[in-house]
Parts: C-alpha cells; structure tokens; sequence
C-alpha cells in the first residue's frame, strides 16, 4: 500500500494532478465500445426473445440508445469532473441520493465480473478449450484469476491501461465481422433455419421477456465520464465518442443477434453460450480447421470477456472512490494512488465482492453455469438499471438548475427537446428495473405469464432470496456508508463545493 497517497493528501481536487490526461478521441470512441457492446449478453437477448429479440433491439436503439446518447454527450461534455455519474447527481439532487445512484451503479459492476462474466468466460473455456467441471478446483482457480486479472488491470494505470481496453474493443468488434462473414459462407452451403415474417412482429409477451436484457446491453455511454479528468478534451471529444461508439455497438447487436436467429432455432440458443454456440455451428465450413479456430475464437472470446470486465471496472471504481474523497462515503475509499492516479482501495474491494459472489453463486445455483448465468446476470440488471433513474433525472435538473453552465453541446429542442428525451429514457429504465426484481408480474397482468421454474432454472424463493436480499444488503451498507462518511467528515476536500460556488456564480453573473 506504499503507492497511496499520505492522509494529509488524500483529498481529491478539481483538475487533480493525479489525474493524467491520456485519453484522446480515438480512445474515448474504443473505451465507449467496450462498455456499450456486452458481447456477453448477445446470446441472452436472442434467447430470451426469439426473432421478436431483433425487433426489439432495433426498437431500442432508435427509442432509447438514441436519446440516451444525447443526453450523456450534453452532461459529459457540460460536466466533465472526474466520476462524472456522482458529480451529476450530486449537483443535481445532493449528498444522499448520489449515494444511493453510486452503490447501485458500482456494485453493478463487481456483481457482473464476478458472475456474469466469470461464469460465461468458464463455460467457453470448458466447452471449447479444457473441460471442466462446475464447482471443481479448476472451475474456481479459473473464475478468481479471471476476477483478479480484471481488477489488476483496474488498477494500472490509464495511460498505459488504455490500451488492453483499445486492443478488447477492436477485437470484440472483430469477432462480430468474422462472425457474420462466417455465416455468409455458412448460408451459402447450408441454408438458414429461417423465421416467417411474422414471429419478428413484435409482442407484449416479447418486449417483457427482452427488453431488460436489451437495455443493460446497450448502457454505458457515461461510462468513460468516470474518468473524465484524464481526458484530453472531454468537452470536445465526449458527443463526438458517443455518436460514433453508438453506430457501431448498435451495429454490432443487431447483426450478430440476427444471425444467431437464423442460424439456431429458438429452443436450441442458450443464453449463457448463444454467441459461441452459434460460431460453432457457422465455422462447420471450415471443415477439418474448424477445432483449431474453434480454440482460437474461444480464446479471444474470454479476452473480450475481461477487457469488457475491466472497461467497466475502471470506471464504476473511480466513480465509487470520488464519492469518496468528496465525503460522501468514508474517504478511506476517496484515495488515489499518487503514482497510478486509480482508486487502488475500491479496486481492492471490488476484486473481494466479485470474489464473494462468484463462490455464493456458484454454491447456490449447484454449479450449473446457465442458471447461474441468468439469476447473476438478472441482479446485475436490476442494480444497474435502478442507478439510472436518478442519472437520467440528474440531467434534466441541471438543465433547469444550471441553464447558464456551458455547455458544448446540448440535446436539440431546448427544454421540450430534453424533457421529451428525459421521459422516454426514464421510461424504459422504470420498466426494465421493475421487471427484473419483479419478473412474472406485470407478465401476468398482460396475460403472457410463464412456468417461473422452467425459465429461470431455479425456484421463485431461491431467486427471490438471490434478487432481494442482494439488493437489501446493498442499500443497508450504501446507508451504512452514507452514515458513516457523514458523522467522520471534516469538511475538507469537499471539492464538490467548489464545483457549485462556480456554477452558482455563473448563474448570478447572468442573472
């Protein structure tokens, strides 16, 4: 622990010299790829929906990416603080609610590595290279080196750290390409399985079943805002990374979700390995090569994985860790690494609760990776997406509450532009948490209830016990922690204040 900083200097500043800027536009535009494509959730989103899942994609990214995009590149580029979801928050509905908007947004992320990520990367791993058995040695050597591989690379720093996230985004934009040339060549020979026309119209009983997916899947424009500071022009170079990163993530879903539809029928795709499954399937041309590309493709597979895991680690850590410095939290978590410039005691805690939930998961779920695959994934949803409904709310606040703050680029259409916008993205947000920590209720008020057993691979009590009782043990020590921070706060560092000392000038200089 000799690299952090000495108690006298843990406060966090605006503009920190810690904070190198490395970041340029290219690599803004990589890091937001990285966070938006979750190319882990590709096969879930097919599986859950069938060809409806298409539909819906599409849907949601011109309904939902779209709006979501414009008011990110408006509040990244307006307020480009380091943790950039705490500082919004916090200017817009203070000390509490950024509290409660920063546990849920960053234990989103320690959650998905340590079962989401950790649990598909072993699967592939036994399915494609080395078998293994779930709950064995291997099976656990395997998910805690892949945990602690991510956080290590957390906690390099960005200058150099960038690039693993650079190298992660190219490649899983990669496997997208050969994936789809594959399955050209695959059509040519063998044909699709097809769908009529009209099993991509879509249903109630379709948007329920993947609409929550679909949204987890496609967040994370303001993922990079946690590391706002170490950019080089974020006022610049936040809209221009957003647009672009947009295009390709929606790109990327559609056409691989697409493809896995045409490729394997319905009941065949499995959420926890649709994508690999259906690579395996379209690399059938290949013949005699096909084992060893096989490997090869699995291998990078897990590397995507864990760029993926990092990306997200990166910035829901610094996110943490400034809530932190800023008093929000005990600042025992708002310290930075003098040399690294990363927040090495969240980092740390972290990699411990991707630990404890990997090894909780796989006990509970008797180490079958595909129900453990959606019960984890199901939290990591409903943690995220419950984060947003103050997020998306935060902007609209500013912009009343700061309509004098500059801003490079603003969501067209004035106030009605930004509250049109606001509306519908909030909407879809309150839609998607209400049905991951409720599934099979607003189904069944629509009449398209389902066997709960048979969907989720687990009874309702054990997941609502896994769902409910996660997400109360979050809020008792996000409330702990709030507590906590505030009764041993000094008052120094609190470099929030300045932040609004400056806007609030501004306001009365136009007043």
């Amino acid at each position: 622990m000799s690299t952090l900083v000495e108690p006298e200097e843990e406060a966090v500043t605006e503009h920190d010299s810690r904070f190198h800027p490395s970041l340029g536009r290219f690599d803004i535009i990589l890091m937001s790829i990285a966070a938006t494509l979750s190319i882990d959730t590709i096969g879930q989103i097919a599986a859950n929906g069938g060809a409806q899942a298409f539909t819906w994609t599409a849907v949601i990214a011109l309904t939902f990416m779209l709006p979501y995009g414009l008011i990110m590149a408006e509040l990244g580029s307006s307020f480009p603080q380091e943790g950039g979801p705490y500082v919004w928050v916090r200017l817009a509905m203070g000390r509490f609610h950024a509290a409660l908007s920063t546990m849920l947004y960053w234990v989103t992320n320690p959650v998905w590595l340590g079962g989401s990520l950790a649990f598909l990367a072993m699967a592939t791993w036994s399915d494609f290279i080395v078998k293994t058995g779930s709950g064995s040695f291997g099976d656990y050597a395997f998910k805690l080196i892949f945990i602690w591989a991510a956080i290590v690379a957390a906690i390099s720093s960005l200058r150099y750290g960038k690039w693993l996230l650079n190298i992660g985004a190219i490649v899983k934009v990669g496997l997208v390409v050969i994936f789809v040339v594959t399955l050209v060549a695959y059509a040519s020979q063998h044909g699709v399985h097809g769908y009529a026309a009209g099993d991509f119209s879509p249903t109630t009983g379709g948007f329920l079943a993947s609409a929550p997916v679909i949204l987890f899947a496609v967040v994370g424009f303001e993922a990079q805002n946690g590391a706002a500071e170490e950019m080089r022009n974020p006022k610049r170079d936040v809209p221009i990374g957003i647009g672009s990163s947009a295009l390709v993530s929606a790109l990327c879903y559609l056409v691989p979700i697409f493809g896995i539809l045409l490729v394997l029928p319905s009941d065949k795709i499995s959420g926890a390995a649709g994508f690999m499954d259906a690579i395996r399937t379209v690399f059938s041309v290949y013949g005699g090569a096909a084992t060893g590309l096989l490997k090869l493709v699995a291998v990078l597979f897990i590397f995507v994985l864990f760029t993926q895991g990092a990306a997200w680690m990166i910035a829901s850590d610094r996110v943490q860790a400034i809530a932190g410095a800023d008093g929000t939290f005990p600042r025992y978590f708002g310290v930075f690494s003098k040399n690294l410039g990363t927040p090495l005691r969240v980092n740390i805690l972290s990699g411990v609760v991707a630990t404890v939930f990997t090894v909780v998961a796989t006990k509970v779920t008797s180490g079958s990776a595909g129900a453990a695959f959606e019960v984890v994934l199901n939290v990591a949803v409903s943690t995220l997406l419950l984060s947003y409904l103050w997020i998306f709310l935060a902007a609209w606040i500013l912009r009343r509450k700061y309509p004098h703050a500059e801003r490079p680029y603003r969501v067209p259409g004035g106030r009605i532009g930004m509250s049109v916008a606001t509306f519908v993205i909030y909407a879809w947000v309150a839609i998607g948490s209400w049905t991951t920590v409720c599934p099979d209720t607003i189904e069944r008020l629509f009449g398209v209830g389902y066997d709960f057993e048979d969907s989720w691979g687990v009874s309702r009590l054990t997941f609502e016990v896994f769902t409910l009782g996660t997400l109360a043990v979050i809020t008792i020590c996000c409330l702990v922690g709030y507590l906590v921070g505030r009764r041993t706060d000094t008052g120094s560092g609190d470099f929030s204040a300045a932040i609004v000392a400056e806007l609030e000038a501004n306001e009365k200089a136009h007043a």
